[in-house]
């Protein structure tokens, strides 16, 4: 007796870890047989066949794909997706844009992460309504950012606030999801529970409700806190039996289970995988009640109790008969793979259909490629315009940015000048050596636009060394750089700053009584890099009444030649550089404050996107 039972638990064991039983082989093994996908197959089937409304296809394609994506079949929803946006796409019509937002969720539950940000980039721009247009890019940037959770949560705040005003529950419960994962990644543990379980009070599906519990329960057990892992659990299987929801009734015992193993209260694990069992099998689900079984066997092998275990299987297998005839899944599975063939056959004809058209009209596609030719050729030759029209200003802003200042150059001679003449022989070597380093560090970035932060910096304290020499009485400089931006990586604009700096200097810190203090700062804000120049020296309105007319001039064309190139900038690689000076008063002290904002580039983003463009 007790081999017969072995072999009938190894036989068992078998059925199961292939997925199906013996009973089932005449029937599809699919795991997602539900009326709802049968129904919506079966009217996109009979919209194949009248095939005299494209919008009714794409509406049930759409359909379709959502019902599967429900039952979390991904890759069959994309490709539904993927054809009603065809149609969508081609029909012009509103629906393209929520499509093509529901084609990149799908994809980003598959790890596609490329073609869900062109599809949620795509959704934006198809959208007709702002705040849709602002959910989709914070999408798209959401992705763009993975290795940065902490720009992700901004991104995600945005949508939750959008959600939340417009009173989609859905959305707003899936953008829960995604708070929690993020502030996980941050190891803000408590925030990103409190996320988690606000999704969970916005979800209807029970399927999701599950999957996010169980983050929750990771969340506690990773902190060794068992207890409100349980609690939390217990919380949400009490509002699955008030809504009698089975589904999620089972996934919450089980996972109870599991918390009370690892919490080393075996007792209440078999209690709750009986319950599991008994929900299971009562439900009609062979699929469901065959995992159920396994789960609660396992732990009756683990207890030693092989004997209870033989006798829950050859429970199962008596009532396998009684199962396999209520399981009403088996038989909307069948019938979906069946409709689905019809589905693929239809859509050959009309391939066929389409091919034999084209066939018929090849003199008009003939004509057409022409005039595309013609097209292309007009393009090619408007590109190289452009082109020509971009280099002409690329030698502009090259001539602009190489153009050197005079009066610096003679400064400086004079400066060594009086050094010779003081017999200062060590202060002059030291003055022209802290001069040539500085024009050897410009001439070799002379021919770059942009150069890292890094450089950058360099130069400019080059630069501020040397006129503390020159002025060393004078004034003192602090250069701060924000911790949150790597010098290394990010781009800034070549020598675009110096000039202010030379202005801050000689027309407003050398006339000074006192010691002044000169400060540069570059801080992160959202995408941008505030550059910040602030001096203590006497301000824009002295420093205008004390210049002579040489020096007005001067000062005019440094500040034009700034300007020019800011404008060449953000013409030739579309950026949106701005330039604002200020005079600014201090607890009655004068000084001045000038103000860049420069884009957030980083190098691999920015050799990726070939900002120079030499095409």
């Amino acid at each position: 007796m007790i081999r017969c039972r072995l072999s009938i638990l190894i036989l068992l064991n078998l059925l199961c870890a292939g997925g199906v039983v013996a009973a089932q082989d005449s029937v599809s093994s699919k795991k997602f047989g539900s009326k709802a996908v049968f129904k919506a197959a079966k009217n996109l089937k009979k919209s194949l066949e009248t095939n005299d409304n494209e919008l009714q296809t794409a509406t049930d394609y759409e359909a379709l794909a959502k019902e599967l994506t429900d039952k979390n079949e991904y890759a069959k929803a994309e490709d539904y997706l993927k054809k009603a946006l065809e149609i969508y796409t081609r029909l012009n019509h509103e629906n393209a844009a929520s499509t093509s937002r529901m084609l990149a969720k799908v994809q980003e539950m598959q790890h596609k992460i490329e073609p869900a940000i062109s599809n949620y980039q795509s959704a934006g721009n198809l959208s007709v309504n702002k705040s849709l247009e602002q959910i989709n890019f914070n999408d798209a940037n959401r992705l763009l950012n993975t290795g940065n959770p902490r720009l992700q949560t901004n991104f995600v705040q945005s949508n939750i606030r959008i959600f939340e005003k417009e009173g989609k529950k859905a959305e707003a419960a899936d953008a829960y999801r995604q708070l929690g994962n993020s502030l996980l990644m941050q190891n803000n543990k408590e925030e990103a529970i409190a996320s988690y379980k606000k999704a969970i009070e916005k979800s209807d599906n029970s399927g999701d409700i599950a999957a996010l519990s169980n983050e929750i329960s990771k969340a506690y057990v990773a902190d060794n806190k068992i207890t409100e892992a349980i609690r939390s659990n217990e919380a949400i299987l009490e509002k699955a039996r008030q809504e009698h929801n089975t589904d999620l009734q089972i996934s919450q015992i089980r996972d109870l289970a599991r918390l009370y193993t690892a919490g080393r209260q075996t007792d209440k694990t078999g209690k709750l995988l009986e319950e599991a069992y008994t929900l299971a099998f009562k439900s009609g689900n062979i699929s469901r009640a065959k995992d159920c079984l396994l789960a609660l066997t396992s732990h009756y092998k683990q207890q030693r109790k092989d004997a209870v275990a033989l006798s829950r299987y050859d429970n199962f297998l008596l009532n396998l008969d009684s199962l396999i005839r209520t399981d009403s899944s088996l038989v909307d599975a069948s019938l979906f793979d069946i409709t689905e063939g019809k589905i693929k056959d239809l859509e050959r004809e009309k391939a066929l259909q389409l091919a034999l058209i084209s066939n018929k009209n090849k003199l008009n596609y003939f004509l057409i490629a022409s005039v595309l030719a013609m097209l292309v050729l007009l393009l090619f030759i408007v590109r190289s315009l452009r082109a020509i029209k971009i280099k002409n200003k690329k030698i502009a802003l090259q001539s602009l940015r190489r153009e050197m200042n005079p009066h610096f150059i003679f400064n400086s001679l004079n400066s060594v000048n009086q050094y010779i003449a003081e017999n200062n022989e060590v202060a002059a070597n030291r003055y022209l050596t802290s001069y040539s380093g500085l024009m050897r560090n410009v001439m070799e970035h002379s021919n770059r636009d942009f150069v890292s932060l890094s450089v950058e910096a360099e130069q400019l304290r080059r630069y501020l060394d040397l006129e503390q020499l020159r002025f060393s009485d004078k004034f003192v400089y602090l250069l701060d750089i924000d911790d949150t931006l790597d010098p290394d990586s990010v781009m800034i604009p070549n020598m675009l700053i110096q000039p202010h700096l030379e202005n801050a200097v000689w027309h407003g810190l050398r006339y000074k009584d006192t010691k002044g203090t000169l400060r540069v700062s570059f801080r992160l804000q959202e995408q941008h890099i505030l550059v910040e120049i602030e001096d203590d020296g006497i301000g824009l309105t002295r420093s205008r009444e004390l210049k002579t007319v040489h020096q007005k001039a001067h000062e005019s064309r440094g500040i034009t030649n700034t300007r020019e190139r800011i404008n060449l900038l953000n013409d030739i690689y579309h950026l949106h550089i701005l330039l604002e000076m200020q005079e600014i008063t201090k607890d009655g002290a004068t000084g001045t404050r000038v103000v860049l904002q420069l884009p957030l580039t980083d190098k691999h983003d920015f050799n990726r996107k070939n900002y120079i463009s030499n095409r």
